[in-house]
């Protein structure tokens, strides 16, 4: 299922427009975990912006077409900004993510590949200058929480009552070749935008 997976990715079209960004898989709730023996040793505890987990996460880069590009599973404390490289592996353009992407180290790693990571700024933080162009893409960062959203809605994406790490890891990957599959994608309209 996850070679399926690589494979359906290589057919996503590398547009130069990306977004980057990762979501929580829970495999049981916070109260049971001192008793969870399916993925013991496995998962780990990681902190999402809805409060604490125990898990995975999950980490994509889709285009502007809603086409996932790449994807990577890790234990749930792993931190979001180490995993870009793996991820924007042979990837040229802009790579647009939220705060937690922050970091002048990686963003000048991947400037020498041709690829410009654009965040948001913290509030204690200079504002950057950018286009007015690629501050609207930037806003329409929301086009992966919809992918998140469309995967969790009808391809039941989490789900904590597995009794088989197989079966769990099955549906998960399950849940994301369904979404590639879908002609129904969330879309970004270049035309009325010109990247600057």
């Amino acid at each position: 299922m996850f070679f399926f997976l690589k494979y359906l990715s290589k057919f996503s079209q590398k547009t130069g427009v990306y977004y980057i960004d990762s979501t929580f898989l829970q495999v049981c709730k916070n109260q049971r975990i001192a008793k969870h023996k399916v993925f013991k040793g496995i998962a780990e505890p990681g902190m999402s912006s809805t409060g604490w987990f125990f898990g995975f996460k999950l980490h994509i880069i889709c285009n502007n077409f809603g086409e996932i590009v790449s994807l990577q599973i890790t234990k749930g404390n792993k931190s979001d900004v180490y995993q870009v490289f793996n991820l924007a592996e042979d990837l040229q353009g802009f790579l647009f993510g939220d705060k937690g992407y922050l970091s002048k180290e990686i963003e000048e790693k991947l400037a020498n590949l041709d690829l410009n990571l654009i965040t948001k700024c913290r509030k204690n933080m200079k504002a950057r200058k950018i286009s007015a162009t690629t501050n609207k893409l930037l806003y329409k960062r929301a086009i992966i929480e919809t992918i998140f959203g469309k995967m969790k809605d009808f391809g039941h994406l989490v789900w904590t009552k597995y009794r088989s790490m197989t079966n769990y890891f099955i549906n998960v990957f399950s849940c994301v070749a369904f979404y590639q599959l879908n002609a129904a994608k969330p879309r970004i309209n270049l035309n009325r935008l010109e990247v600057a």
